[in-house]
């Protein structure tokens, strides 16, 4: 049988994983295993999956901020000087519009964190981008996705009292 230390171990790596690879679910995981007969509390593993989701976002956040090289294939090209002043104009008036309105910003990041809707990785990469301090977007992402995985695992335990 797999201790509930392994199996946190496993729910860290998997939503490490998942945060940089947003095709696999760590929510179908989370599920099945608060589902199943294991020794995991529901809070505990909200709050690793949460930690792991904020640590793999990271990634994203600082390729926005420029500070990690992206592959090829996800680089924006650069040999048209007038697409690329275009593009340069647009990014200092996005991040003067997410300074200005500090609090919007902050609601579409939570929003994001806890909805996914926006995705949560567009808006790492674009607070990244907006220069949203690093502090802000660990806190606000961090509180965003232990709620979201907080009510997930909560959910099978709550109905199985209820119904």
């Amino acid at each position: 049988m797999i201790t509930a230390i392994g199996l946190l171990a496993t729910a860290l790596g998997l939503s490490l994983v998942s945060a940089v690879i947003p095709l696999l679910s760590i929510e179908l995981f989370a599920v099945g295993l608060v589902v199943s007969d294991q020794p995991v509390a529901w809070w505990a593993l909200a709050l690793v999956i949460a930690m792991g989701q904020i640590a793999g976002k990271l990634l994203h956040y600082y390729a926005g901020r420029g500070a990690i090289q992206l592959p090829s294939l996800l680089r924006r090209s650069t040999e048209m000087s007038g697409r690329r002043r275009r593009y340069q104009e647009k990014l200092a008036r996005f991040r003067q519009v997410c300074q200005q309105r500090r609090w919007w910003a902050r609601g579409v990041l939570l929003t994001s964190a806890t909805a996914s809707l926006p995705p949560f990785a567009a808006v790492s990469a674009a607070a990244g981008l907006a220069k949203v301090p690093l502090v802000s977007f660990l806190v606000i992402g961090f509180v965003g996705r232990l709620f979201r995985f907080g009510s997930l695992t909560f959910a099978p335990e709550f109905a199985t009292h209820v119904f």
